[in-house]
């Protein structure tokens, strides 16, 4: 066994960890045993299976904010595929440009070859008479994990 689960004070789970950090955590008593295999023992500890903290940690930040902007992301969730002609793209194109005010947010950026990326400039796509293929969406953690 080389990995200790971690639950959080409510039995909720959080990560994983080494057997030597679950220990450490054990001797500065901010985790206790919830689990141990039978017949083990790690000096006076049994060997845990799983620790559980003493305090509860707050975790909203893992659930309510997806992952941050990046234009690695963007070209990740839109398959490195142009959202106007859907040749492969190498470049993030920004659908109400920078100039007017558009920033780097998931739903203001996608994928875009180079060609369309110049062909569109400084334009919305509407002026620019290129349709999106796709609507931009915001990706949650497992869709940039899973790719």
């Amino acid at each position: 066994m080389d990995a200790v689960l971690v639950i959080n004070a409510d039995l909720g789970p959080l990560h994983r960890v080494t057997v030597q950090h679950a220990i450490r955590m054990l001797c500065r008593r901010v985790a206790e045993i919830h689990e141990a295999e039978p017949d083990q023992l790690i000096g006076v500890f049994p060997m845990p299976r799983v620790v559980r903290l003493v305090r509860y940690v707050v975790t909203r930040w893992r659930f309510n904010a997806g992952p941050a902007w990046s234009r690695a992301g963007v070209l990740r969730r839109d398959g490195r595929r142009c959202a106007y002609c859907d040749a492969p793209a190498s470049t993030v194109d920004h659908i109400l440009p920078r100039s007017r005010g558009g920033r780097n947010t998931w739903k203001n950026t996608t994928a875009a070859c180079y060609a369309c990326n110049q062909r569109k400039g400084d334009r919305t796509p509407g002026e620019a008479g290129m349709p999106l293929r796709r609507e931009p969406v915001t990706p949650g953690w497992a869709a940039l994990a899973g790719r």
